[in-house]
């Protein structure tokens, strides 16, 4: 579970200097920043494997996957946001960051116990707001389910429970 690292305001500024020094990653969140709960292997190898299998698919495009370390930045009302998603594929080319990316595709998370609550509702609502996001994928730990929300379905929740289903990525 995310807890506060610091409950004064920090600067984007601040937070960016102190993330290139850090063993842990944390997520800024208008201000505040919170630690980052470690990867359960399950959740590492879950998180491989469709970044593999969605690797094949953009080969060749002018699509860029990155996992884990690379943040997605951008604006919520008048506060600025760092998340680090599991995957997160942009296609744009003004993404030319080093260390972040500002116009995601797609984004995607595995679930995990702690922050499952985090990914459904705060990083739903915070990652729709995101003009050049398409695609929000949740992928569970625990069980054989996925859920697709697409803009161009006014992000409603599509749910695929079949052990091998194939989910379709626009």
């Amino acid at each position: 579970m995310q807890a506060a690292v610091k409950n004064d305001f920090v600067s984007v500024k601040d937070y960016l200097a102190a993330e290139e020094k850090s063993a842990t990653r944390h997520e800024y969140l208008g201000g505040l920043i919170y630690g980052m709960a470690g990867e359960t292997r399950d959740h590492n190898q879950i998180s491989q494997n469709i970044a593999f299998a969605l690797r094949q698919h953009l080969k060749g495009g002018p699509c860029k996957l990155y996992i884990s370390d690379i943040r997605v930045n951008f604006h919520l009302h008048d506060d600025e946001y760092y998340y680090y998603p599991d995957i997160v594929v942009t296609c744009d080319k003004r993404d030319n960051d080093k260390r972040f990316v500002r116009h995601p595709k797609l984004i995607i998370e595995v679930l995990s116990e702690g922050p499952e609550r985090v990914d459904k509702r705060e990083k739903f609502f915070a990652y729709t707001s995101i003009p050049s996001l398409e695609e929000y994928i949740l992928v569970a730990q625990t069980g054989r389910e996925i859920t697709v929300f697409r803009r161009a379905n006014n992000w409603k929740a599509e749910k695929t429970t079949a052990a091998k289903a194939n989910v379709a990525i626009n």
